[in-house]
C-alpha cells in the first residue's frame, strides 16, 4: 500500500490525520474511517474502502494508492467529489488515476513546478 503525499483528509480528521494514518498502516481497524483510493483496475474513478478492510494482509500487501481519508461515508464521499473537481479544474478531463500517478511521479522525481 502506498499513500500519496498530498493525501486529501476530511475536516472531520484535520487534527488526527497523524493518528488515523499510522493506525491504518498498523493495520489497526477504525470504526467509522474510510479510505480513499486509487482503483486497481482501469475503468472506476475512485475507490472508498473502510479502514477496518485494511487490516488484511492482502490490502496492506497490494500496490494500492490511498490518496484520502475521512470520517464517515458523506464525507469520504465529499473528498471523493473534491478529488475529482481537482482533477477537472488541472486537466480538464477526468482521468484522476493519471492525474493523481503523474502528481506522484513529479514528487518522486524532483520535478514539482
Amino acid at each position: 500500500m502506498r499513500w500519496y503525499s498530498d493525501l486529501y483528509v476530511g475536516y472531520n480528521l484535520l487534527e488526527k490525520k497523524r493518528e488515523v494514518v499510522r493506525k491504518i498502516k498498523k493495520g489497526k481497524p477504525m470504526i467509522n474511517k474510510y479510505v480513499i483510493a486509487l482503483p486497481l483496475n482501469d475503468y472506476d474513478v475512485l475507490d472508498i474502502y473502510p479502514s477496518g478492510v485494511l487490516v488484511q494482509k492482502w490490502y496492506r500487501d497490494s500496490d494500492m494508492v490511498v490518496v484520502g481519508i475521512a470520517e464517515g461515508k458523506e464525507e469520504a464521499m465529499d473528498m471523493v467529489q473534491l478529488i475529482i473537481m481537482d482533477c477537472m479544474s488541472e486537466t480538464g478531463n477526468l482521468r484522476v488515476k493519471d492525474y493523481i500517478m503523474s502528481q506522484m511521479n513529479k514528487k518522486e522525481s524532483g520535478k514539482e513546478e
